[in-house]
């Protein structure tokens, strides 16, 4: 197994998520699985102190984003925000992935407008909760296929359509919607827009109710006749048919890391458990023996472990090279479907190796269960993911290999 020693610059951060976790996620944890749509109050001391990490420098969790153009001659590789973020993410995550979506101010849409938003747009947005509207009825994993569209008029942007599966659609202060500027001109037509609560015609029809992360809201939103300014545009409003597609998906590059480290998180923390039922049943892990030379429990952890450690460096890589400015959107995918992947993986074995403990609500192991299905789907599902790395690995168009 590799230990990667985590950087010195990180270990305050990381330190401060895990006592996070303990001291206010884990304890009720439980409390807003059951109380659905109800909202984690007690989260809003734990945001402000995020929010302050974040300002300072040292980072926090979900609302990182690269300013690909920053620290030009820096120089050298270093341990930068995404870095930071995904090691505060697992952290928290270990805690409870539905209330880290549910902290104010660090939604993915704030990742998106951390990465794409000109210098006006990060101070007039910055510090706004934003969550993130992509999914639409007839349009899932296929981002391209969005049939929201934003009408140019004047010096505004008119949206019609509906979205779905929106997390903190209604308690974010603003949404990143995912639009088309001209059906016809395909994936370079699709432009992001940053649409503030309380706009005529942007309204949150419904409520899901859902398997896991009950703790966090998830909404349909509907936008008829919705006027944007024009200012809202994140990135350019050109549609240039030789960059494609290409500027909206950056966001993902720095969102599927993200994700994947949501989904380490839940997988250490039913692993960690899982080790702990197994020491107390007798059954000792030795790492020093053959798996198939010892009881058919710790043989199957140890897969389980090698599985989440193989997730967990892909995941790093993404993120240092984000951090390094390097193009990632081939290891953004990998580490998001092996993450995804992994942790579903994980926590229903562990819940059978668990027994009746797995599946009673005497342990947290059912509940990361159904909690770790969302992230092998959102973000990208995992075959989404695989025809991404397939494309990038065998040099294909997206025409080419559907």
């Amino acid at each position: 197994m590799i230990n990667l020693e985590v950087p010195k610059k990180a270990k305050a951060l990381v330190n401060q998520a895990r006592q996070a976790a303990t001291e206010v996620f884990r304890p009720i944890s439980r409390k807003y699985d059951r109380a659905e749509h109800a909202y984690p109050s007690e989260l809003d001391m734990l945001a402000a102190l995020l929010d302050g990490l974040n300002t300072s420098g040292e980072g926090g969790a979900g609302a990182a984003g690269v300013r690909r153009k920053d620290n030009k001659n820096s120089g050298g590789n270093r341990n930068g925000g995404n870095l930071l973020t995904v090691l505060g993410t697992i952290e928290l995550c270990w805690g409870d992935v539905a209330l880290l979506l549910s902290m104010p101010r660090q939604g993915l849409g704030n990742a998106a407008i951390a990465s794409v938003a000109n210098d006006e747009q990060l101070e007039r947005f910055g510090k706004v909760w934003a969550a993130m509207a992509i999914t639409e009825p007839g349009c899932g994993s296929d981002s391209a296929a969005i049939t929201t569209t934003a009408t140019k008029d004047g010096d505004d942007y008119i949206l019609n359509g509906e979205k779905i599966f929106v997390t903190s659609g209604e308690r974010a202060d603003a949404v990143v919607v995912w639009a088309t500027l001209d059906k016809s001109k395909g994936r370079a037509a699709i432009k992001s827009f940053v649409v503030e609560k309380g706009t005529p015609g942007f309204e949150v029809v419904r409520l899901e109710h859902k398997l896991g992360i009950r703790a966090s809201d998830t909404a349909v939103l509907r936008f008829d006749n919705c006027r944007v300014p024009a200012k809202n545009l994140l990135g350019s409003p050109e549609i240039d048919t030789k960059k494609g597609f290409a500027g909206v998906m950056q966001t993902f590059d720095n969102t599927r890391p993200l994700v994947a480290a949501m989904a380490i998180g839940v997988a250490r923390a039913a692993l960690e458990e899982t080790r702990r039922l197994l020491e107390e049943a007798g059954v000792e892990v030795d790492y020093d023996k053959p798996a198939l030379a010892q009881h058919a429990a710790a043989a199957t952890f140890l897969q389980l472990e090698a599985d989440y450690e193989a997730a967990y460096l892909t995941t790093l890589e993404a993120a240092w090279m984000a951090d390094n400015r390097k193009p990632n959107s081939l290891q953004a995918s990998i580490a998001k479907a092996k993450a995804g992947r992994t942790v579903v993986d994980i926590t229903l074995k562990c819940v059978e190796l668990a027994g009746t403990l797995g599946y009673t609500e005497e342990s947290l192991l059912e509940k990361w269960a159904r909690d770790s299905k969302i992230l092998d789907i959102f973000e990208g599902t995992q075959q989404i993911q695989q025809l991404i790395v397939a494309r990038r690995l065998l040099g294909k168009t997206s025409k080419e290999l559907k």
